[in-house]
């Protein structure tokens, strides 16, 4: 539904049920009794499960119960600065209300989502908030089935669950490089550590620029599946420069791997931004600060935790926001990393 009215339902054991076409007594007798049903029943019920999101038994005893006063949040880490951003608006906006807080770490994997998911089901939230729209099939079925607002934020691709907010990633890596064009550097690499869904936007949208502009060049893209730390970022600048000497900048996909190419240049004597620039993404609170001050894409990560509680509040009240996709955009931060003359 995209009414204002929608109604949020948890799956219940009937729902299961009727996907498995058993009869509910069945259903039941799987769950809590499996040696007296079939294997193949057995099958069936774990299936109808698993498509529909249900969360046996704890949630079944809850149905009869009103809603908790829990939101629950599920975010990919809880070290990675961008999302303490997401997390201090969340906490900013329930303060003085009744609304608490279950903070799930699904560590970038789907299984330990989908396992959080389930375990949030069985709370009765009276929202839910989660990062990225990237979910699987099977942790979009339990989120479709989860029966209260749900906000996926960070993203703007692929049609949300419910509602959503965040801003475009292929744009703002498409604004980073085109920046770096327009301070006259032509030989731009890309550094990308732990390459998800949204990082591989960013990436997309450099490779975009370049190949408009007939400068792309495979040599240049330089990604790893490891955690970005800014020690990690001097590594791969290291290991880049051996591989692409005449390269005069580098795009980097978050601020950690940015501020970790601009000690490496200073401790190799390279002078940025004259010969050498460095762009970042997301804006830490330590880009501006830094000598010299890292130019970078700004994002509003506390604005989205704020906008998400309150998105949830106004669903509950059946003031479900239209539109239900918000796009907060980004900003250029054009400073000293750049500033070739």
């Amino acid at each position: 539904m995209h009414d204002n009215m929608r109604a949020y339902r948890a799956v219940t054991l009937k729902d299961v049920a009727a996907e498995a076409g058993v009869s509910l007594i069945t259903a039941s007798r799987a769950l809590r009794t499996p040696e007296v049903v079939s294997a193949k029943t057995r099958e069936r019920v774990a299936m109808a499960i698993n498509l529909l999101g249900y969360a046996p038994n704890q949630a079944a005893r809850a149905l009869a119960s009103a809603r908790s006063a829990i939101i629950g949040i599920i975010v990919p880490s809880v070290s990675n600065l961008v999302f303490t951003d997401v997390l201090r608006g969340v906490y900013d906006a329930i303060e003085g209300t009744d609304l608490q807080v279950q903070l799930g770490n699904s560590r970038y994997t789907a299984r330990k989502e989908e396992e959080l998911l389930r375990v949030f089901a069985a709370q009765r939230p009276t929202g839910l908030i989660v990062a990225g729209r990237d979910q699987t099939p099977e942790v979009r079925a339990i989120l479709s089935q989860f029966g209260c607002p749900i906000v996926q934020v960070m993203d703007l691709d692929a049609e949300p669950v419910d509602m959503s907010i965040g801003f475009d990633h292929t744009g703002g890596g498409r604004v980073a490089t085109q920046h770096l064009l327009d301070r006259g550097y032509r030989r731009i690499g890309f550094l990308g550590a732990r390459m998800d869904a949204r990082a591989r936007r960013r990436l997309n949208g450099y490779t975009k620029v370049l190949e408009q502009a007939g400068l792309a060049d495979p040599k240049l893209v330089m990604t790893t599946p490891q955690p970005s730390s800014v020690a990690l970022g001097g590594r791969m600048l290291t290991e880049f420069l051996s591989a692409v000497p005449d390269a005069d900048a580098v795009f980097c996909n978050n601020d950690d791997i940015a501020m970790g190419a601009l000690f490496e240049c200073q401790r190799r004597g390279i002078k940025v931004p004259e010969q050498f620039g460095i762009m970042g993404f997301n804006d830490l609170e330590y880009a501006d600060a830094i000598a010299p001050s890292l130019s970078t894409i700004r994002t509003h990560r506390y604005q989205m935790g704020r906008r998400a509680i309150e998105m949830i509040v106004a669903a509950n009240s059946g003031e479900r926001p239209e539109p239900a996709t918000v796009d907060l955009g980004f900003e250029l931060m054009a400073r000293q990393s750049t500033a070739r003359a």
